[in-house]
């Protein structure tokens, strides 16, 4: 058990990502219909999309509730616990990973194909943020425990455990 001191930042890089992330979603969804973007509305994919963007929201939304209020993660961050249950089985970041999905969803739901570059781009970033705060911190704190984490566990993909 590490000390009261030892801890995480309850919000981490959180608020940078989800700022980001979300400052950008919005602005591509007022510009998504402006002359120079009209080329990335494609009618035939608009119910797909709303469809797969509605879907992703729902799932968004379930994670966030799973990770945050079932999976208590703040308890564990406050008594200095790795938490890799619940939904931190299915992804290291599942906060992030939420805000990231809601963030694709609501542009799928926007419908111009030109804007699903966001996505990629939001990973990339927060893949880059984390290796570069919360990944250090936490190796820092729980050492080998949460290296064997890393290796069973993606850190932004919901995905079925390595064995």
């Amino acid at each position: 058990m590490k000390s009261e001191k030892d801890h995480l930042p309850i919000y981490g890089p959180g608020p940078v990502f989800g700022g980001v992330v979300i400052v950008l979603t919005v602005a591509a969804i007022f510009c998504r219909n402006l002359p120079v973007f009209q080329c990335g509305n494609i009618a035939p994919l608009r119910i797909p999309l709303i469809v797969i963007g509605i879907l992703l929201i729902l799932f968004a939304v379930f994670l966030w509730v799973y990770a945050v209020i079932i999976t208590k993660i703040d308890d564990g961050i406050l008594h200095n616990h790795l938490v890799t249950t619940g939904a931190y089985a299915l992804v290291r970041n599942p906060i992030y990973s939420a805000i990231l999905i809601l963030c694709t969803g609501v542009l799928m739901i926007g419908g111009n194909v030109l804007f699903l570059i966001l996505p990629f781009l939001y990973w990339a970033f927060l893949t880059v943020l984390l290796k570069n705060t919360e990944e250090k911190w936490l190796s820092e704190l729980y050492g080998e425990e949460y290296k064997e984490y890393c290796k069973k566990v993606n850190r932004c993909i919901p995905w079925f455990p390595k064995k």
